[in-house]
């Protein structure tokens, strides 16, 4: 059975940074992909970044790149988000989820965290 737990949210300011993490139980968990998606109230589950099994290859939305980085420790099955200069539209639930590949649809993973909040006041 996989469980993913997340951790590392909270309330900061415009500009200010936070680290997630999140990490994975079960069977064969460090041979799959890992991604961070976030949903703001009343929007759809976003794609934030993504990381290969080996951590070797990443993927940005847009709207993070400069500002995220994803990062992976294999030997203790956690990814982890650095958000720098945070800003208030980056407001939402940070959940992770755990797939064969690196997709970026959230339709495509079964495997999700219960999620994290993140707040960002202006």
């Amino acid at each position: 059975q996989v469980q993913l737990q997340e951790s590392g949210g909270g309330l900061v300011q415009a500009g200010d940074s936070l680290r997630l993490s999140c990490t994975a139980s079960g069977r064969f968990v460090n041979t799959y992909a890992m991604a961070w998606f976030r949903q703001a109230p009343g929007k759809e589950r976003e794609f934030v970044a993504s990381i290969t099994w080996s951590g070797g290859t990443t993927n940005y939305a847009d709207s993070v790149k400069g500002r995220f980085t994803i990062s992976r420790d294999t030997a203790i099955n956690t990814i982890y988000l650095q958000m720098n200069s945070l800003k208030p539209e980056d407001t939402a639930i940070y959940l992770c989820a755990l797939g064969p590949a690196p997709w970026t649809q959230a339709r495509r993973y079964r495997y999700w965290g219960q999620g994290t909040q993140v707040t960002v006041s202006s």
